[in-house]
């Protein structure tokens, strides 16, 4: 059984194109599960879809009310972007388009793309036949006995040998049409339609199809919620035709990697020896008891670790207030970031002169063999905000608050204010649209940012974080 993992799908319904997520097979207290992202009652079970990646992204972001909720690895779904939760071409699955499939000759490609798009219509409806004795009439798909099988969250796998389809449910089409020989033959590969005999069984997944594919999709329907959970409505989604042409127009990582170049603003001044731009991804991680742990020593010394997160790296490092102004580990202006906290522990232990040594408690800090560890409240992703802002501008409107921006902004004025960035100040005060935006925000945190707002406030966030970023630099 492979680790519990949650895979962005996209389906292909009526000419339209909706995302959701799929939970493959998974084993918790001795059972295995399955689920996709919905939600599940006692009469009645649906998959959310959602126009775009960025909807279900802002979707994940902010909302609970759903089967996936409990799986193990959520929390890290919840911090995915759009970027992220966009299907590889493996896990789009167009349903109007099995038709087409079976009108070719049967390749090892059209073979695998029917065999594909009907075991997902079966692991579907597993977990949204919820009707009385579902786990003695569950649909079994088009794999071989080896093979995962997989339910919702809030019923049991049954397992069965492949063609083992026990009739009855809300699936009775889609029953018939999985127990049909040739339909099985499907999940035996290309080998199975190889001459006359392999002709005639090609000729009978068509015929089945023709006689049953149409109810299929009625029955999968009636579950198919295409209001995302009440936050998009059907005018949100593009044809697909549309849909196909927005993808297609999306660059490529190479072609990212060279846009950005192109686009970058300047290199800021290089810095002194033995220091390096920031350029080093990634983020600190540590278990909730090993922070908590920590933060005892550092709270009693008045000297805190952040971490802080931007486009092109992170970094750890330490910040304490004099006079309710920030202070941070630095020199000058510039902010040290370390890439690890063991990289940051060794520098403390040093004798190099920075803005931290005349603080009363920096000796302790010196002489500690407690690991820097950032707590949660000390933890700065610029680029979850830039993530965000892109999502709402993008149709994600109404699913996020304005409380977003109040802890990122809080790390960079921290950061403004230290290093002297005056147009960072300048973009987060009114009457400066970001200004403004962070002012509503602090008035209202639950009011919902408006996509045009959004449009207007990410260029004004590249900046600040363009700005930001000019501030900090990595140490060895």
């Amino acid at each position: 059984m492979a680790r519990p993992s949650i895979v962005p799908i996209a389906l292909t319904v009526d000419d339209r194109v909706g995302y959701t997520l799929w939970a493959p097979p998974w084993e918790e207290d001795g059972e295995e599960w399955q689920a996709f992202l919905g939600a599940s009652e006692d009469d009645a079970a649906t998959v959310h879809l959602f126009p775009t990646p960025a909807a279900l992204a802002a979707f994940c972001r902010t909302r609970t009310d759903h089967d996936l909720a409990d799986h193990p690895v959520w929390p890290v779904v919840v911090g995915l972007g759009a970027a992220d939760l966009t299907p590889d071409e493996d896990h789009r699955y167009d349903l109007d388009g099995v038709y087409d499939v079976a009108a070719e000759n049967p390749d090892r490609w059209a073979v695998e793309e029917l065999a594909a798009t009907i075991d997902i219509v079966t692991r579907l409806a597993e977990c949204l036949d919820v009707e009385e004795d579902t786990d003695e009439d569950e649909i079994d798909g088009l794999s071989d006995e080896d093979d995962d099988r997989d339910v919702d969250a809030d019923v049991e796998l049954d397992r069965r040998p492949a063609g083992d389809v026990e009739r009855g449910g809300e699936f009775g089409a889609l029953t018939e049409l999985v127990a049909r020989p040739e339909v099985g033959s499907l999940g035996l590969g290309v080998d199975a339609f190889v001459g006359r005999s392999g002709e005639d069984a090609w000729a009978g997944v068509g015929a089945a199809l023709d006689d049953l594919w149409e109810d299929v999709l009625e029955e999968l329907g009636e579950h198919l919620d295409w209001t995302g959970g009440g936050t998009v409505t059907l005018e949100d989604y593009p044809s697909v035709a549309e849909a196909e042409e927005d993808l297609e127009e999306e660059p490529s990582p190479a072609e990212e990697t060279g846009a950005g170049a192109a686009q970058a603003p300047p290199a800021p001044p290089s810095p002194a020896p033995g220091v390096s731009a920031i350029a080093r991804p990634g983020r600190i991680s540590a278990t909730p008891d090993e922070v908590a742990a920590a933060a005892k020593f550092w709270e009693s010394v008045g000297i805190l670790p952040v971490e802080i997160v931007l486009p092109e790296g992170a970094g750890v490092t330490l910040r304490c207030y004099v006079d309710d102004r920030a202070r941070f580990l630095g020199r000058e202006g510039q902010i040290y970031l370390f890439a690890t906290p063991a990289d940051l522990a060794r520098f403390c232990a040093g004798d190099e002169e920075h803005d931290l040594t005349e603080i009363a408690s920096w000796p302790e800090v010196a002489e500690t063999s407690t690991p820097p560890l950032p707590a949660e409240q000390d933890r700065y992703d610029l680029t979850e905000l830039a993530d965000v802002l892109t999502e709402v501008a993008d149709g994600a409107a109404g699913l996020v608050e304005h409380h977003a921006l109040v802890q990122p902004v809080e790390g960079v004025r921290d950061v403004a204010e230290y290093a002297g960035l005056t147009r960072v100040e300048q973009l987060l005060t009114p009457p400066a649209a970001l200004g403004q935006a962070v002012a509503r925000g602090e008035r209202n945190p639950d009011a919902t940012l408006r996509a045009e707002d959004a449009a207007t406030l990410r260029p004004a966030w590249d900046e600040v974080v363009t700005e930001v970023s000019g501030a900090l630099v990595f140490r060895d």
